[in-house]
């Protein structure tokens, strides 16, 4: 079995909650190219704030929570391609995503949203990775509404 390489953001990204890479990377069996294995990944930002999740206080100081799937989704997005391309030392990007499980808050009312800006990234379905998408009840933190992980391969 080959040997597995842990890939980390620099500290001033956002890091795991756990003890995890962002991604590990291991060569293909015959090989000739990398997999990349990408940790389930947020719109959290280095300073711990989330893009997509903003905090409002009304009147009476009551605080509540705007959350925007397309914001999120789209940094999901943007981190991902980041996280790729600094494990792969740029040789690969969002484009070489073979497989993704998305995992969504609220089904019924986030899909579309995070559809559209998927498909910004994959217009073509025919170079679209393979996808799974399930509602889960709850991801780590309440800011948090969309997660994605993935595999990428390159040569």
């Amino acid at each position: 079995m080959s040997q597995s390489t842990p890939y980390f953001r620099p500290s001033t990204h956002a890091q795991g909650l756990a003890n995890y890479p962002h991604a590990r990377t291991i060569t293909s069996p015959d090989g000739k190219g990398s997999y990349i294995y990408v940790s389930g990944t947020s719109s959290r930002r280095g300073d711990g704030t989330f893009v997509g999740a903003t905090t409002t206080q009304d009147a009476d100081g009551k605080s509540s929570l705007a959350l925007d799937i397309r914001q999120q989704t789209a940094a999901v997005l943007s981190n991902i391609d980041a996280i790729i391309q600094g494990a792969s030392d740029g040789k690969a990007n969002i484009a070489n995503v073979v497989d993704a499980t998305v995992f969504l808050t609220n089904m019924k009312g986030d899909y579309t949203g995070m559809n559209e800006e998927w498909n910004r990234i994959w217009p073509d379905r025919n170079t679209a990775p393979a996808r799974t998408t399930v509602e889960v009840r709850a991801l780590p933190r309440d800011e948090i509404i969309v997660e994605i992980k993935c595999t990428a391969y390159y040569v």
